[in-house]
This record gives C-alpha cells, structure tokens and sequence, in this order.
C-alpha cells in the first residue's frame, strides 16, 4: 500500500534537531538497545549538537545503542579527515559515552566491497535490524548515497556519486569538488526501508522542491527519497524554509 509520510514542521532548523534529539532521547530509554541508522551532512549537525547537550545536561545514556552509518566513500582509510568515521567522531561520538565497539561503518578501504557490503548488511542482520533510521536528503533528491536513477540498488552497494553530490561535500575535501571521491558505499533503499521507523530531516529553501515531491509526487527511481511513501512508519520534520511548497499541509 502507498502511504504519504507524515509531515512535521518546525518555524527553523534548531527547532527540528532539539525536538529529534529528544525523541531519540526518549527512544533510549524506552529501549537503552535501540539500534540506530545514523546521517552525515550539514543537515544533521544541529541534531547530534543537541544530543551532546541532552547527554551533557540530562545524562542521556548512549552506552548500549547500537549505530549503523548511511555510508562512506571509497578509497580513503577509516582516519582520513574527509571520512564519515571522522565526521561521527567529531560531531557526536567523541562527546557521549556511546561504546566505540557499537558504532558501525561501511569500509570504504575494503580490499573487496562488494564483500564488504554483504558484510554490513549481515552485521545489520544480527544486530536485529535497525530501530530508528534518520535520514537527510540530497538536492537531487538522494538518500544515504541512493542517486537518482532509472534503477536502484535494494541492499548496501557501490555507488557512482554524481557531480552535484560531489560538489554538496567538496567542505570535507578543503573545498575542492574534485577531490571528493568518486564512488561510495550506501546502504540500498531497501535497506533503508526495512528500519522499523524513518525519520527524514530537511531544512532550508534549496530542499523545498524535493520535499514537495516525496510528499505528493509520484513514487520515482529518479527520486529515491519518494519512495519513503512506501514506509509504513515515516515522516519528514521540516523547517518552513523547506517547506515553503507545501500549501495547506501542517
């Protein structure tokens, strides 16, 4: 059955992250083993800022949760300055008490990726798949890595990052488009799909048109994000700016 996600819409963008953080927060202790499917990207900062805050001020206990990370480029090691790992450490990991032995990602490294996916999806597997799957959402419309195609992968894969996804994380390369990798690893939309809940965040007006269209356009491989209709428990949290061509939805 197609399904409509639930739209939610905050006046700003601090205004979506505290209220996903609390709602995360809450999430951890109804469930201190909630596993969690975990963003990188502008998007989320204001999100994993205010988690350290909760955990900093609340005590918000990360010491149980499992994480799995959307994806990662290929070519550089786990330490490079560009990688998602870093990104994690950085902006959350390094600043709540989350067991490193818990927080999962995609090696983009590995001698042999299409080993290394069966190797994520599997370690997805045993962890009893994923609770919570927070997601952004690329000006293309992309999730994770899924780049807008006439086909799209269902579990994690590589893939070939377009020019406007390259240029969107040139700030992790010292501003260089060029010097963004050119292939990742993503988990598959049905990955994706499987986790229990989907939260989609998008802020800001260069989001709008996308947002527009995963609410009411038609389910497309030329935007991965619509297939979120499918989800049987999503919903996109949007500031005004990013939901600005949204008449009468609130």
């Amino acid at each position: 059955m197609q399904r409509t996600p639930r739209v939610s819409i905050f006046p700003n963008p601090r205004d979506v992250a505290r209220t996903l953080a609390r709602r995360v927060a809450a999430a951890l202790r109804d469930n201190p083993r909630v596993v969690l499917g975990l963003p990188t990207g502008r998007t989320p900062l204001l999100f994993y800022e205010e988690l350290v805050r909760l955990h900093a001020d609340e005590d918000v206990d990360f010491s149980q949760a499992t994480t799995f990370n959307l994806d990662e480029f290929v070519g550089i090691p786990a330490g490079h300055p560009g990688s998602y790992r870093t990104f994690m450490g950085r902006f959350l990991f390094q600043h709540v008490n989350i067991d490193p032995a818990r927080t999962n990602f995609l090696d983009g490294a590995a001698a042999d990726l299409n080993e290394e996916c069966e190797r994520y999806e599997d370690s997805i597997a045993a962890a009893g798949g994923i609770d919570l799957q927070i997601l952004g959402i690329g000006t293309n419309g992309h999730i994770g890595f899924n780049e807008p195609g006439q086909e799209l992968d269902a579990r994690t894969h590589k893939v070939t990052l377009r020019p406007e996804t390259r240029r969107s994380n040139a700030a992790l390369f010292g501003g260089d488009p060029d010097s963004v990798p050119t292939h990742a690893l993503s988990m598959g939309m049905g990955t994706i799909l499987h986790a229990r809940k989907a939260v989609l965040l998008a802020t800001g007006d260069t989001k709008a048109r996308c947002v527009e269209r995963v609410v009411r356009g038609p389910i497309t491989t030329t935007l991965p994000a619509s297939l979120l209709q499918l989800h049987p428990d999503a919903e996109l949290m949007l500031d005004n700016a990013a939901a600005q061509e949204l008449d009468g939805v609130s």
